[in-house]
């Protein structure tokens, strides 16, 4: 069999294990959408939903929207279509938001399997998708993440269109400029942080025209103008759907520059954790990012970027790619990881819920430590005959085993695999209380169902129950027989995910809980023998 006979036979084999892998996800999806708990925001993002729907609905004199506390200054796009659906899907909303954001989910891996085809064909594309379901602050968030999973999804469709743009410049299709326009229109209706998709777009026009001068001799300023007339639909295209999405950013000319201003110093009383150290929101360290990055990732993925680093030190040869379409995706790939992360070095924003607010550079890493494993495994081809055979099985097998400690991990912490640390904490049971854990409080639901199945006395008023999350977080999972109080000295359970410490508020008897791996993520308490000072609340230790 000759060469090309044999590529062809392999990249089709490639294409059968990707529609196996998304059989798989889709299965997943379709089968735990409903074992999620209700995050922090969602009551909120929902109204706010609800409220976006009002004013079209009331032909735009319903304004309530733009006045409910600060979600004005967030687009709509997901909230509208989840109050959109709600009246005519018989299941729980919160039920349908979580599907709905796995959906978006969904569409991120796909986004990732295409953006690995054009760096690397259909190899690359299924090592990148596996290497983001692994990325449990991807896989293991994008049922409850319903602003972070969606805004990355759209950052990153439009990330792979700008590669199409500048690989193709004035000859770029009517079909990229579509996808252009409606993936960076739907992230700044999300979120004004849809503005990075736009300076990455010309920042990577400018570079293409530049090194086309440089070695064709090609005008850069009159070539730009033409780039401006081609992208102007695109552009059209997004602010017509930003606007649909996000009214209040239209409205008055300034309303996106405050609600850019707003994010880059937003700060409210609330403090976070990183390696065991507290920090207020608005004081974390240069590092804070960094850090989560380095303890969320897979532990393969950091083999990778570890691997890569080494090659480039010591034979920077091996990573040239092959033509300069393959480079212009690459420096696309590069500008979308790396321009956020020296923004966070510079304009050092508030952050918290550790690499949360930067979900949407999680997909480009997960398609750069894809490729990482493939260039080393092309780079040990250049060993010695009798070695690279060795040097191959060695990495691959290293890769794989990694992988599959990863995905052991994953299966036995479900569904609240975006709790899991890598192997660089060491024993997680003594490191969950070093980095934030279960923040969303998604646990919860399970620790709702198991106090509701309890066998108790029957009495005219309702059990009093303390929870520390927001009451419509645990409200629609608690039965006529409890009530939720803010109240915690009169209450009768306690519930409450460890994260922070925040299970040890409340004293009482511990009668039933959620772990994993060891570690308790949620706890029932029952607190009905307690008196006196024994009932009242005490501050946890962050």
């Amino acid at each position: 069999m000759n060469a090309a006979a044999n590529a062809s036979l392999n990249e089709s084999l490639y294409r059968w294990l990707i529609r196996l892998f998304w059989l798989v996800l889709v299965a997943w999806v379709a089968l735990t959408f409903r074992q999620h708990g209700i995050s922090n925001d969602e009551y909120v993002q929902h109204t706010y939903g609800q409220m976006l729907l009002d004013w079209y609905q009331s032909g735009f004199k319903d304004q309530d929207a733009f006045h409910y506390r600060n979600l004005y200054l967030y687009g709509g796009l997901f909230d509208i279509i989840a109050a959109a659906l709600d009246p005519y899907i018989p299941v729980m909303i919160w039920d349908i938001r979580h599907l709905l954001s796995a959906l978006f989910g969904l569409l991120g891996f796909y986004g990732v399997s295409q953006f690995g085809r054009l760096l690397g064909g259909p190899r690359l594309a299924l090592l990148a998708m596996t290497m983001l379901f692994l990325t449990v602050s991807w896989s293991g968030t994008m049922f409850t993440h319903t602003k972070d999973v969606p805004f990355a999804t759209c950052m990153l469709w439009a990330l792979y269109a700008t590669a199409l743009v500048v690989r193709d410049m004035e000859l770029v299709s009517g079909r990229v400029i579509v996808l252009l326009g409606f993936a960076v229109g739907g992230a700044l209706g999300l979120r004004v942080g849809g503005a990075f998709a736009v300076i990455y777009l010309v920042l990577l026009v400018m570079l293409r025209a530049w090194l086309d001068h440089r070695q064709l001799h090609t005008p850069i300023f009159s070539r730009l103008l033409r780039m401006v007339w081609v992208l102007l639909p695109a552009a059209v295209l997004a602010f017509v759907f930003m606007a649909m999405c996000w009214p209040w950013s239209v409205i008055e000319a300034d309303n996106m520059l405050e609600a850019a201003k707003s994010f880059s110093h937003f700060d409210f009383n609330m403090q976070t954790i990183a390696n065991g150290v507290v920090y207020n929101i608005s004081e974390v360290p240069r590092s804070y990012l960094f850090q989560y990055l380095a303890v969320k990732l897979p532990e393969a993925a950091l083999l990778a970027f570890a691997g890569v680093a080494v090659l480039w030190l010591v034979n920077r040869r091996s990573l040239r790619l092959a033509d300069n379409a393959t480079r212009m995706a690459m420096y696309t790939l590069l500008m979308g990881i790396l321009f956020p992360l020296v923004f966070v070095m510079d304009d050092r924003p508030a952050l918290y819920n550790g690499v949360r607010h930067f979900t949407f550079i999680l997909p480009l890493l997960a398609i750069l430590s894809a490729w990482s494993v493939r260039a080393v495994w092309q780079a040990c081809v250049q060993c010695t005959s009798s070695l690279h055979y060795h040097a191959q099985a060695l990495w691959a097998g290293v890769i794989a085993g990694l992988m599959l400690v990863t995905l052991v991990d994953i299966v036995q912490m479900h569904p609240y695999q975006y709790v899991r640390l890598n192997r660089l904490v060491g024993d997680q049971v003594q490191a969950q209380f070093k980095w934030e854990g279960d923040y969303w409080s998604s646990a919860l639901r399970a620790a709702a169902a198991q106090l509701t199945a309890l066998h108790l006395p029957a009495r005219a008023q309702p059990y009093w129950v303390a929870a520390c999350v927001d009451t419509p977080q645990i409200e629609p999972y608690l039965d006529g027989r409890f009530s939720v109080t803010r109240r915690w000295e009169e209450a009768d359970f306690f519930l409450s995910t460890t994260n922070m410490h925040c299970h040890e508020v409340m004293q009482g008897k511990l009668i039933s809980g959620i772990q994993r791996e060891g570690m308790w993520l949620a706890v029932v308490k029952d607190r009905r023998h307690l008196q006196g000072a024994d009932r009242k609340a005490t501050p946890a230790k962050n």
